[in-house]
């Protein structure tokens, strides 16, 4: 029956028999179930990698279903979040893999737990400070990984291979953060998504089947609109004075978020996300009985929507919430401290 299933990537000679066996034992992390990540985890799962960590903080809503092709009308209406709704489909795509989704915010205080055993990490990320936190475990613990990005109709991606490549950091001194384009303030059209990811994909399953001299060496960029498309070798660019894998200084990894709650905007999508300083555990049931008192509660098994006025504040059980209907901080600060306290 396995045999049957991966009968057509089992003739792929590169791959063959051998290494169809080799995939079945490896393990893949990806960051964030957004657009790339669900077409990068349907690849994954059909292709029968053995074992996927889905890390996503964020829940499923219409917006999404154009471009993140897991999702269905019913999660958005269920607000699931994108881990469980994407975890839910691919284990009825491929029961023979193992698919652990997990509800959380990548951060200092999970990122090696959640990244570390990886064999390879994937991006799926549209956040550069996530990726740096990404670049700043895989250096730590030599783990490849495979960056990506995608706005309008552009995209661009890259190996990262610890000691043999250019780190994320040698080849991003800086972080673009708040300087550029997002697919909240331009857009993005399907059929980028898919070409990106599957390129990630596809140097994915070179690095699990250790098909390491047919890597792409390049930063590809592409432009699927304007049919333009550019190669950058980045082969021979690591930095020598880098920060991060010259000398060793895992800034990322370092806890220095500040007493209190962390305030932070959400890729221009009207919304401030709240994180406490420390995990916790929250009992949605009993603050949704507290809540419906003065606005409209819609709770699940994942998260707590609470509406009030021109906003919705999202709860989920680690703590953190999101203050829908502003993008700013100050307003964010004082609906959490009015409905939450601290």
């Amino acid at each position: 029956m396995v045999g049957q299933r991966y009968s057509r990537q089992i003739l792929f000679s590169p791959i063959g028999e051998a290494g169809q066996a080799v995939l079945q034992r490896k393990k893949v992390a990806i960051v964030g179930m957004g657009a790339l990540g669900t077409v990068l985890a349907n690849h994954l799962v059909r292709a029968g990698v053995g074992y996927l960590r889905l890390i996503d903080r964020d829940f499923v809503e219409e917006s999404n279903l154009q471009r993140q092709m897991l999702y269905e009308e019913e999660d958005a209406r269920q607000h699931l979040p994108k881990a469980v709704a994407a975890m839910n489909k691919l284990q009825a795509i491929n029961s023979g893999v193992t698919v652990e989704g997990v509800v959380a915010d990548l951060g200092p205080g999970n990122a090696e737990a959640l990244l570390a055993d990886a064999d390879v990490i994937l991006d799926g990320t549209d956040n550069f400070h996530v990726r740096y936190l990404i670049n700043d475990v895989a250096v730590k613990h030599q783990i490849p990984w495979v960056y990506g990005g995608v706005v309008s109709a552009r995209g661009m991606f890259a190996v990262i291979r610890p000691g043999v490549t250019p780190c994320f950091r040698c080849l991003f001194p800086t972080s673009a953060s708040g300087r550029g384009e997002t697919c909240d303030t331009v857009g993005v059209i399907g059929p980028i998504v898919h070409i990106v990811a599957s390129y990630q994909a596809t140097e994915a399953l070179k690095l699990l089947v250790g098909a390491e001299d047919k890597l792409n060496p390049h930063l590809e960029q592409l432009d699927i609109w304007q049919n333009d498309q550019m190669q950058m070798d980045i082969s021979t660019g690591r930095n020598p004075s880098c920060d991060v894998c010259a000398s060793r200084n895992f800034h990322y990894l370092g806890i220095t978020e500040p007493e209190g709650e962390d305030f932070a905007l959400l890729c221009g999508r009207d919304t401030v996300q709240i994180s406490p300083q420390y995990p916790q555990t929250v009992d949605l049931e009993q603050l949704a009985h507290r809540l419906h008192k003065i606005g409209a509660v819609n709770l699940n098994a994942f998260l707590l929507r609470f509406h009030i006025d021109a906003y919705t504040l999202v709860f989920f059980k680690d703590g953190r919430v999101l203050v829908q209907g502003t993008d700013e901080i100050s307003v964010a600060r004082t609906l959490y401290a009015k409905y939450v306290g601290h």
